[in-house]
Order: structure tokens, then sequence, then C-alpha cells
């Protein structure tokens, strides 16, 4: 059996109390962290091949299904804003299309053809990655996806949460994170998907960082799209420069990002 759907380790859970709940949940979900922390060495050689492919004009897609869909879809929306990359440089693709990113699309996750169909939608280059996203490493999608992308000459790699899948054999990189049963069993929303979450941070926050994206600790090329942000964007360049709040809010105005200020005040 999948460890995936193997039963909790707890039982009779509609009879506890919320704290006791509550514990347990929290119990489970530090696992987690400690369970990625024995397989940061395949993070490791997945990121450097993806910063590698990057630097040569290659691109990083997620595919998934359901809930390592919508994971793929909110790490991969987030860079342009954070980075200041553009939006089609990291691509969340779910089975099912958009329509399914907020209900679930009946049957979409069982056609193996269509995923390699959604990318090819987007273009693609043999300098792209694909990152097949499923908890239980059998989705039809998502393996469809891979092997298709990799018969193209596409990198190929993969985050599940069971040993030996289906969907890692397919890929060159498998990043098998078992973080062992649920806290209810077989919702791979809870524990799975945490694990999902983070290793998609710690791929895309470490590829950004290699990719110049980061200067120091501070995301100099964020969008400013409202402002908080553009406070966050003041701070950093009256910290970088000397200069006043007013006059930095102004060379961040004009400039349009923390990077492009700070440089114009330096080349002076």
């Amino acid at each position: 059996m999948n460890t995936t759907e193997s039963s909790s380790l707890y039982d009779d859970l509609e009879k506890l109390d919320v704290i006791t709940l509550l514990q347990n949940i929290n119990k489970e979900d530090q696992k987690v962290a400690l369970v990625i922390e024995k397989i940061l060495p395949s993070i490791q050689k997945l990121v450097e091949e993806i910063v590698q492919r990057m630097r040569k004009g290659g691109r990083l897609f997620y595919i998934g299904a359901g809930t390592s869909g919508r994971l793929g879809i909110l790490d991969a929306s987030e860079c342009p804003p954070t980075y200041g990359v553009p939006h089609d440089l990291v691509i969340g693709i779910i089975a099912g299309g958009d329509a399914a990113i907020r209900k679930a699309v009946e049957n979409a996750e069982d056609n193996a053809e269509q995923a390699w169909e959604d990318i090819v939608s987007f273009g693609f280059n043999d300098q792209d990655t694909v990152i097949g996203i499923a908890a239980s490493g059998t989705t039809p999608y998502v393996i469809g996806g891979v092997k298709s992308a990799k018969s193209k000459g596409l990198l190929t790699a993969c985050i599940t949460c069971n040993l030996n899948t289906a969907l890692a054999a397919e890929v060159e990189f498998p990043i098998e994170v078992v973080v062992g049963p649920e806290f209810v069993t077989g919702s791979t929303r809870m524990k799975a998907g945490t694990a999902q979450k983070l290793v998609l941070n710690m791929i895309s926050t470490t590829v950004m960082i290699k990719l110049g994206r980061v200067k120091g600790n501070k995301m100099v090329d964020m969008q400013l799209s409202n402002e908080k942000l553009v406070k966050r964007g003041t701070k950093m360049i009256m910290e970088a420069t000397g200069l006043s709040e007013d006059d930095s809010k102004a060379k961040l105005l004009e400039f349009g990002s923390v990077r492009a200020a700070v440089e114009s005040f330096y080349q002076k």
C-alpha cells in the first residue's frame, strides 16, 4: 500500500476535543521538515541543473492535479511579483485548466496526454524543466506529461510522497518526500501538501537567488504592486544609500525597482 493511503496513526477523531486535535495535527506537521532535511542532496542536484538551464534561456514548468496542481500554480504565480521575472519564466499548470484552481474538474487527472498539450500551448525549448507534482505518484496526467517532456529533451523531475512510484520512474530527478500517514487517512492536502509546498519554496527561492534576483537578503527586483511594497522598497533604498525617506521613495518611483534606484545612486 502507498504510504499516502495508509491508515492514520490516530482514530476516533470525532471523539477528540479541539485542543487534542490541534496538538496531534501539529505533531504530525513537525515530521515534515525533518523528512525533507534527509533528502536535501536530491533537491540540491535538481536546483543546480535548473539554474544551469535557466541561464541558457530555459523555463520551469510545474504540472499537477488537485492540491498538487494548485501548489505549483501558487509557487509559480508568486515569482514575478517577488523577483521581478517574466510571467512565463515559471509556469504552473493544473489538470482541468484554470477552472480547476477553485473547483475540481471531473476526470481531468486521468488524461495522460493532456499535460503535454498544455505545456506545448506555452511553447517549449530543450532547456526547459518540467516538475511533476503528485503526492501519490500515480496521477496519469502528471506521468504522461513528464514522459512526453523527457522524450522531447526537456529535464524532468517530480515531487511525490511515496517511494518507487510510476511517476518517479519516468523522471531524471525524483524528489520523494515520504512523510507517513496523514492525520485524516488519505487527506494529502495535509502533510503531503505541506511537504510539496516546502520543497517548491526551496526550489524557486534558491533558483532565483542563484539567478541574481536577490541582493544581500533583499528582494531588489520585486514589483511595486501596493503601498506596503513601496514602503519596503523605500526602506531598502534608505539602508543602501543613506538617503532620506522622501528622496528614497522618489528614486524608487522614478526607477521602478530597488535595484535600479540603488544602482543609479552609485553611478553618479
